[in-house]
């Protein structure tokens, strides 16, 4: 078993970033800016901006943090969307899901303009990414395509199963591991919570992908010897005996799958890392592209 470091990979990427930034600087052209929305006190969603804030310092891209309050209506968030959509200074911005449920979700996302839509999200962008067209592609699932591509992970001709089939990470996997790409040329299936036999379809993947968002819910008799398996789960759960009072616990049972698998990647240090680094390259790329 070999374990899959999205932090090692993560920071080779943010190195190889930092390199073009200081030869936009030596040019002397404006660097890439960043911004990102946050709606509410959700505490997983203010650490993980604080982390994009980090990268951004790491990289040399300018950052911007706008915070808003819980009760913050659907039009004012709608309105400050918009002010992002036509500040020249912003190439790429982010609004921290989840927001507050009185907040229409897909309102959001429809809102903000698919060139500064670095999180992928959009109906253009999604458009884009099905007919294999340049787009910004979501996060995570191209933060996991680079892990496979940094680790030489054989692709074509592999049985991939993508548990879950969220608009965000399940349905652009599926695409991606699809496509005429390297890698790629997967024979890739979708499979979710009222997939029938669904221990069994997982035991035949040479590569399982989970986002199901339920803890430890692949276990090790539904994981082939030998497979490849991504766990793209976080959960809080509490554990008194950790200073914290919680650990993060993934969508697989790792210890128990581990020693079946040729690689996997674990809850902390796997996907989380190059969904991190996936978005600074896509703010990268809008940078290029004005």
């Amino acid at each position: 078993m070999q374990l899959l470091d999205g932090s090692s990979c993560s920071e080779q990427i943010r190195q190889e970033i930092a390199l073009k930034v200081d030869e936009i600087k030596s040019r002397g052209e404006r660097v890439p800016h960043l911004a990102a929305v946050l709606v509410g006190n959700d505490g997983a969603s203010q650490n993980y901006v604080a982390f994009k804030i980090k990268d951004c310092e790491q990289v040399g891209f300018n950052s911007t943090t706008i915070r808003m309050e819980e009760t913050t209506t659907e039009q004012e968030l709608l309105d400050k969307i918009a002010e992002l959509n036509a500040d020249d200074d912003i190439d790429g911005f982010i609004v921290q899901l989840p927001v507050p449920k009185h907040i229409d979700d897909n309102k959001v996302i429809l809102a903000i303009d698919p060139r500064k839509d670095v999180d992928g999200f959009c109906p253009e962008n999604v458009g884009n990414l099905s007919l294999g067209l340049p787009t910004f592609i979501s996060a995570t699932p191209n933060g996991i395509m680079e892990l496979f591509r940094r680790y030489n992970i054989e692709t074509e001709g592999k049985h991939c199963v993508v548990l879950g089939r969220s608009n965000i990470v399940g349905t652009p996997m599926a695409v991606l591991m699809s496509r005429n790409t390297n890698p790629g040329n997967a024979t890739v299936t979708i499979a979710h919570s009222r997939t029938k036999n669904l221990k069994e379809l997982c035991a035949s993947a040479d590569i399982l992908i989970v986002a199901i968002g339920k803890t430890e819910f692949v276990t090790a008799d539904m994981v082939k010897e030998g497979a490849v398996v991504i766990d793209v789960g976080q959960t809080r759960v509490p554990d008194s005996s950790k200073k914290s009072g919680f650990r993060n616990v993934g969508d697989v049972d790792f210890e128990n799958v581990k020693d079946k698998c040729s690689y996997i990647t674990y809850v902390t240090g796997g996907v989380g890392p190059m969904t991190r680094a996936s978005l600074l390259q896509n703010t990268l790329k809008a940078h290029q592209r004005r």
